[in-house]
C-alpha cells in the first residue's frame, strides 16, 4: 500500500536500530502510553531488536482496561432497566465487572448492543423512541469527539431519549499521576499519535518541564516506533528534553482546534477513578449543565456498591508498568484470550493480550 510498505521497510528499520546502537551508551527507559504501540512493538519483534541498554515499558494506554470496575458496575445496573437499550463499543462487552459482565447480561435477555460509532447509538434512539438508549462513553481524547458530536446532535433534535454513560480518561494527567508515584523509572514516552492529533503536544508540555522526561509522538508503524525511539535517544545522549513529533505526517503541533472546541463545548473535565492509577484529579470527563438532560445519571440512580477486584490479577501494576503480564500467576493459566480475567486480557490493545499472542518464552 502507497505511504504504508516505506514504514514497514526491513532495511530501514535495520539501518535505524544501528543508528540507535551507535547514540545509545547508556541505559535508558522509555514508555509507551499507547496500547496500539504495544502491540505494534510486540508484532514487529522490535524489542528483540533493539540494544540491551533500552527498555520499553508499556502504560495505560489501553481505554478499555483503565475502565475502572466499578464503571462497568454502573453499566451492568443499566442493564437491567426494562426499557433501556445500552450501546457499547465491543472489547467492552466482555470486561469484567464485580458479579457480572455486558456480554452475561446479554446472555440474561438484556439489550445490549455493539456499535461501531456514537452516530449508530444515535440511530438508535432514533428508531426506538419509546426506549432510553445509553451510549457508554469510554477511551480518551481521540474518541471524545465522537461521542460529543453525538450529543450534541442529540440536543439539536430535542432527542432526549438519547443518553451517554461517560468513562472518558484525559490521558496527560495519567503521565503526571506515573511520574509522581515515582514506581518505575521512566526516562521518555513514546506519545500517542491519535491522541496528540486532537490534543497536540502542549499538554505533555508538563512532563517536561516539572519532570525533565523527553517525549516523542510517535506513529505506528515499526519504522514510525523506532525512529520514535532515535529521537528520544539523541534527546537524553545530547541533554536536551523537550516533545518532539515523529507522526509529523499527520500531527500538529496544535493538534485540532475544532474538535477540541466540540469536545469543550459538550464536556468539562471532572475528576475519576482509573484502574491501576486511582482517582485522578481533573482526568475525566462529564457533561456540561447545558446538556446534562443527556447524562445517564441524570435519570438514572447509578451508585454502586465498592467494587470486587479480581483476586490475583495483576492488571493494575501492568497498567502502572510496575511488572509485566509474565510476572501475573494467571497469566496463561487462568487467563488467556479466549477465557479472559483481567481486562488486559480482554481488550486486543491490552498488554496481556499483546504478551500472550506475541511474546515467545
Amino acid at each position: 500500500m502507497k505511504y504504508q510498505d516505506e514504514y514497514r521497510d526491513p532495511k530501514l528499520a535495520g539501518s535505524i536500530v544501528e543508528a540507535i546502537r551507535k547514540k545509545s551508551d547508556t541505559p535508558v527507559r522509555f514508555m509507551e502510553v499507547c496500547g496500539t504501540h504495544t502491540v505494534a512493538i510486540f508484532r514487529s519483534g522490535l524489542k528483540e531488536l533493539l540494544p540491551k541498554t533500552i527498555t520499553l515499558i508499556s502504560g495505560p494506554g489501553c481505554p478499555v482496561c483503565v475502565t475502572a470496575t466499578q464503571d462497568i458496575d454502573r453499566a451492568i445496573m443499566l442493564c437491567q432497566e426494562r426499557d433501556v437499550i445500552v450501546a457499547t463499543f465491543g472489547d467492552l462487552m466482555r470486561v469484567p465487572g464485580s458479579e457480572s459482565s455486558l456480554q452475561q447480561e446479554k446472555a440474561r435477555g438484556a439489550d445490549v448492543r455493539m456499535v461501531y460509532a456514537s452516530f449508530d447509538a444515535l440511530e438508535l434512539a432514533r428508531q426506538h423512541r419509546d426506549r432510553r438508549v445509553v451510549m457508554l462513553g469510554i477511551g480518551f481524547e481521540t474518541t471524545v469527539p465522537t461521542i460529543a458530536a453525538a450529543v450534541y446532535q442529540a440536543h439539536q433534535e430535542s432527542l432526549d431519549n438519547f443518553m451517554v454513560l461517560s468513562a472518558h480518561k484525559l490521558l496527560p494527567p495519567a503521565l503526571e499521576t506515573l511520574l509522581s508515584a515515582d514506581e518505575v523509572n521512566i526516562d521518555g514516552f513514546l506519545c500517542p499519535g491519535h491522541v496528540t492529533t486532537i490534543i497536540g503536544t502542549e499538554p505533555y508540555q508538563d512532563v517536561v518541564d516539572r519532570h525533565g522526561k523527553s517525549c516523542a509522538v510517535s506513529g505506528f508503524e515499526p519504522v514510525d516506533i523506532l525512529q520514535s525511539i532515535y529521537m528520544l535517544v539523541c534527546q537524553i545522549e545530547e541533554g536536551r528534553c523537550e516533545v518532539e513529533i515523529q507522526y509529523s505526517r499527520a500531527v500538529d503541533a496544535k493538534g485540532n482546534p475544532r474538535a477540541r472546541q466540540l469536545m469543550e463545548e459538550v464536556f468539562e473535565p471532572a475528576d475519576t477513578l482509573w484502574r491501576g492509577l486511582g482517582h485522578i484529579s481533573q482526568s475525566g470527563l462529564k457533561l456540561r449543565k447545558k446538556y446534562m438532560a443527556h447524562a445517564a445519571e441524570s435519570h438514572f440512580a447509578l451508585t454502586v456498591p465498592s467494587a470486587r477486584e479480581l483476586p490475583g490479577c495483576r492488571c493494575g501494576e501492568v497498567l502502572r508498568g510496575v511488572c509485566t503480564p509474565l510476572e501475573c500467576g494467571l497469566f496463561r493459566k487462568n487467563c488467556t484470550p479466549i477465557n479472559p480475567y483481567g481486562p488486559c486480557m480482554v481488550s486486543s490493545e491490552g498488554t496481556c493480550a499483546a504478551y500472550y499472542k506475541y511474546h515467545q518464552d
